[in-house]
């Protein structure tokens, strides 16, 4: 029989060694997807460079294998104020620190060293793909009247895919989320100014490599440099003036807030954004204003947080 590309499970579970595998469960460690992919033999090829008395090809020998994994994650709360999201492995292997506050909110704040890793599972229909010590990056995309999503890209250390009975995952710790929207989004400023939005995004910007050297292999993450983008109803420049402000390369907040009820708000907080290149587009008959954002640290590794409350 054929497999079926539409039954797909994929587990997540935060490493306490990296690369060691700490065998994650559907009961306890499924993570609610949309849009995967994944490359499950990625690296380079090796020619022998060998010299003969025929012409044609020869055979390659694979150097730096590794596997690789795309998908998005809906952006919604935990349930319940102060309790750690179910996607919070994810960020987690993204180098973003995890810090909760009982009854309160999870912070999810970016970091510089210590980063964690995850070993996920790809299950499509009984073949089961590990990725261990898996790192990655992820992309952030709120649009008017779309549900939000998280957009995760994660390297892995290669392990022999096996046959495995397809998991029976528990998505009782995910949220049902919320469309985007005047009732559901309270909150976007940027710079200070309350605009009529149409799209924001954040991208972490993690540089996630795989090293395979003598001694060691392992996928690090080498550097960092979050960007954005985002569209707004233009304002009149007599109530704001989003020109002056990104020649003067003015740096100031943006903020986003999604969500009404404790245990499904989830907040953005960019301190120091700065404005790059605005420029007109038209939507319905409205002029709108779209900007590129260059997401920078205010005193270190602070320069995007996440908040689910």
């Amino acid at each position: 029989m054929p497999l079926k590309w539409r039954k797909k499970v994929i587990l997540a579970k935060t490493e306490t060694v990296y690369g060691t595998d700490p065998v994650p469960t559907g009961a306890a460690n499924a993570i609610m997807i949309s849009d995967v992919t994944i490359n499950p033999l990625e690296g380079d090829n090796a020619s022998r460079g060998l010299v003969r008395d025929t012409l044609g090809s020869e055979p390659t020998i694979p150097v730096g294998t590794h596997v690789s994994c795309e998908f998005s994650v809906e952006i919604a709360g935990a349930g319940a104020a102060g309790t750690a999201p179910a996607y919070g492995p994810l960020l987690r292997a993204c180098a973003m620190a995890e810090t909760i506050t009982a009854l309160t909110d999870v912070q999810y704040d970016p970091v510089s060293s210590g980063e964690e890793s995850a070993t996920l599972y790809f299950n499509n229909d009984g073949n089961l793909h590990p990725l261990l010590g898996a790192r990655g990056n992820v992309t952030i995309e709120l649009a008017a009247n779309q549900i939000p999503h998280f957009k995760f890209r994660f390297i892995g250390l290669w392990s022999d895919p096996v046959a495995a009975a397809l998991p029976t995952p528990d998505f009782t710790a995910f949220t049902t989320p919320i469309p985007v929207n005047n009732a559901n989004t309270p909150t976007f400023t940027v710079h200070g100014y309350s605009g009529v939005m149409a799209n924001v995004k954040f991208d972490l910007g993690n540089v996630v490599k795989h090293r395979d050297l003598v001694n060691s292999e392992s996928v690090n993450f080498g550097d960092r440099e979050a960007k954005g983008s985002t569209s707004f109803e233009a304002p009149a420049l007599g109530t704001k003036n989003f020109f002056t402000i990104a020649k003067a390369a003015t740096l100031d907040a943006v903020q986003v807030v999604h969500g009404l009820t404790a245990g499904n708000i989830v907040q953005f907080d960019a301190p120091k954004v700065q404005i790059q290149s605005p420029k007109y587009s038209e939507s319905d008959g409205i002029s709108m204003l779209d900007m590129s954002l260059n997401v920078t640290p205010n005193t270190g590794d602070d320069e995007l947080k996440i908040t689910v409350k």
